[in-house]
């Protein structure tokens, strides 16, 4: 019976720790995918519309979007 009690246990320390390293894992490329991405906006910014702010905004911004959207539908699929 104890043999049991410790099999579970031990399973769902391991479940557990795979869970946490998964969360760690997602927050770590979560951070950089947005350093990324800012880095990538921060450059258009300066080089797309350097003397329109408003405009490589918008640009910026519009971009994003489409970039979700496709990503969206490909994972629709």
């Amino acid at each position: 019976m104890l043999h049991g009690i410790l099999i579970i246990t031990g399973m769902q320390s391991n479940l557990m720790a795979r869970r946490t390293g998964k969360f760690v894992l997602a927050i770590i490329v979560g951070f950089a995918i947005v350093a990324f991405w800012r880095g990538a906006w921060g450059l258009l910014d300066i080089y797309l519309f350097p003397g329109s702010h408003e405009l490589s905004f918008w640009a910026s911004l519009l971009l994003g979007v489409a970039i979700l959207s496709v990503n969206h539908q490909e994972l629709m699929r």
